[in-house]
């Protein structure tokens, strides 16, 4: 997830290597879906991995009440969204996997202990 804070020059480098990152994996997706099977080449030097299982982990997201979402039609309707992918209390927006969020008022600090 891309946080813009303060340095904002660091805070595009960043921007600009997960973009690098999200491309390569497009490609290997876009490659596979015309191919069938990954690029030999890629695959030749992948690394090992030895007493793998599937597992689970949390990804950061938003939550709240939306307002004109497109699927989900309402009034201050309570969501959790897809998983945050860039995010910038300071330009007052959020992206996740599917769209961009207008960030309106935080909750108050005395929601967040309830």
């Amino acid at each position: 997830m891309l946080h813009f804070g303060t340095d904002i020059d660091l805070d595009l480098k960043a921007f600009g290597e997960e973009i690098a990152r999200l491309e390569a994996l497009a490609a290997d997706l876009w490659h596979i879906s015309l191919n069938k099977c990954p690029a030999s080449s890629v695959t030749r030097d992948a690394p090992i991995l030895e007493e793998w299982r599937l597992a689970l982990r949390p990804t950061l997201c938003l939550t709240g009440l939306t307002t004109g979402h497109p699927k989900l039609p309402g009034q201050q309707r309570a969501i959790v969204t897809s998983g945050l992918w860039m995010f910038s209390e300071q330009l007052g927006l959020g992206r996740t996997e599917s769209r961009w969020y207008q960030l309106g008022r935080p909750v108050s600090d005395v929601s967040k202990d309830s």
